[in-house]
This record gives C-alpha cells, sequence and structure tokens, in this order.
C-alpha cells in the first residue's frame, strides 16, 4: 500500500488508539487494587490517628496503620435501631454500595435530608475506643455534600457523648485553597473540646461565619462558606433522628461491654 494513501493513514492512527485504550484498560485494572489499598490505608489512618491511642506526631508504616485498625473493638450498627447487629459481615459491606442498594439502605426525606445524600445505607461500622473496661471513645463515619464534592469523614466522641475529641475528613474535591481546608489539621484541630448538643438534647453545632464565639462552634473557612454549611448540615443530619440519635440515646442508657468480655450489649 502506499504510504501516501489516506487509508494507510487511517488504519495506523486506529491501531495506536487500539493499542492506547488497551494499555489504559489494563494499567486501570492493574492499579485498581494498588489504589484501593491506598484509600483503605488512608480512611485507616484516619481513624488511628482519633483514637487517642497513637502520640502526635508517630510515624507508623501502612502495614502497622492496617493491623492498628484490625485490633480497635470495630462494630456494625443498625443506624436506625441504634443497636449493634451481626446482619452483614463487616469485612465484606461497602457502605456506599449499600447506599445504592433499597434492600440495605433507606430514602431520606427531602425536608429530613440536609446532609443532601438521598439514601442512608441501613448499617455502619463504627469504632469503640476503651481503657481497660471503660469507654473512652466512640468513632463514627459521616458524610455530606459541600458546594462540590461528597465530604466523608469521621467523627470521635468523648465518653460523655457531647463532646467532640477528634474531626477528621479523608476524601472530598471542595475548591483548592478555599473548601479543601476541612482537612487542614490546624482547622480540624479546633473541633476538640466542642459540643455537639445543647442542653435541650438538640444539635448545636456549627461552622461559625467567621470565629467561633461558643462552645457549639468551630471558625468558619475564609471563602469557603458554602462548604462550610455543608459541614454544619452534615453533622445536623448524621445526629439526628435519620442518623445517629438513636444509638446516641441507647449508649446513655446502657454502656456496651468491650468485645470479648462475653457480650456486646445493646
Amino acid at each position: 500500500m502506499n504510504n501516501d494513501s489516506p487509508i494507510k493513514a487511517l488504519i495506523v492512527v486506529l491501531v495506536v488508539a487500539l493499542v492506547c485504550s488497551v494499555l489504559v484498560s489494563v494499567s486501570a485494572v492493574l492499579l485498581r487494587p494498588i489504589q484501593e489499598r491506598n484509600a483503605l490505608v488512608e480512611r485507616s489512618r484516619n481513624i488511628i490517628g482519633m483514637t487517642g491511642l497513637v502520640a502526635s506526631g508517630a510515624s507508623l508504616t501502612d502495614a502497622e496503620i492496617l493491623t492498628a485498625v484490625e485490633q480497635l473493638d470495630m462494630r456494625l450498627l443498625d443506624i436506625t435501631t441504634g443497636r449493634f447487629s451481626n446482619a452483614v459481615d463487616m469485612v465484606d459491606y461497602n457502605p456506599r454500595a449499600a447506599r445504592n442498594n433499597p434492600e440495605l439502605s433507606t430514602a431520606i426525606a427531602a425536608a429530613n435530608d440536609g446532609a443532601n445524600i438521598g439514601r442512608r445505607e441501613n448499617y455502619a461500622v463504627v469504632y469503640l475506643v476503651w481503657d481497660g473496661n471503660t469507654l473512652q471513645r466512640v468513632i463514627l463515619p459521616v458524610y455530606g455534600q459541600g458546594m462540590w464534592s461528597t465530604m466523608y469523614g469521621y467523627i470521635a466522641l468523648a465518653a460523655d457523648l457531647t463532646t467532640i475529641a477528634a474531626m477528621s475528613f479523608y476524601e472530598q474535591a471542595e475548591t483548592a485553597g478555599l473548601g479543601d481546608q476541612v482537612q487542614n489539621p490546624t482547622w480540624l484541630a479546633g473541633w476538640s473540646g466542642r459540643k455537639l448538643f445543647g442542653s435541650s438534647g438538640e444539635v448545636r453545632f456549627r461552622v461559625a461565619a467567621g470565629s467561633s464565639v461558643s462552645e457549639y462552634e468551630v471558625d468558619g473557612m475564609t471563602g469557603a462558606t458554602v462548604t462550610g454549611d455543608g459541614v454544619t448540615r452534615l453533622i445536623r443530619f448524621w445526629f439526628g433522628a435519620d442518623g445517629y440519635a438513636p444509638f446516641i440515646e441507647q449508649l446513655q442508657v446502657q454502656t456496651p461491654e468491650r468485645a470479648g468480655d462475653g457480650s456486646e450489649g445493646l
């Protein structure tokens, strides 16, 4: 075939495109397990950092992080009833997939959906942190819509179940330099010691418009009002009636026993 033939040029372009698409597809398949493990390590690192069991600034390898998380008292929570459950296998449970499965999730009425998530999975994996047989912290997953993305994080409550011990966001795609400050360690440090609930049990926590002036507020993020409002709404949703309120009520009545002590309580 003539080297100047348009048909030959088209064939070359198609072959190159086919080879490139195959390489991209193969790379995506090969890299997916690595990406998934990195995401798991990042989530686990956030959880371990919130337990209060690791010294500030301590450097742990990825393997040490994953091992440490496995050693925590991890429970499956039925969010609706506020009680622990064995309904699904925690090892294989994927809350994001469950949220899209009508059999494993619940539709949230628009009027109550402050986090703007549409549906909420029926079960959550939560972590209990102990000092001997005394419950020190409860670590709970939270998420909700920001300005551009769904923000995923964990919040740790102290033993009184109203004081925030720590907060962490491990995934978000908010505006660079503005809303992405939800992952700024300095800003997150301001959550420690803040209160969730008022004297009547109502959720009072919020991200302030400016500097925080009360025990129920954290400082706002300059130029990121929409993201800050999203954080306020997601916290208020998750500690309301469609979130962890039933669980908090159960814990206030009955503290669970540490796993391995013959009972898991609740």
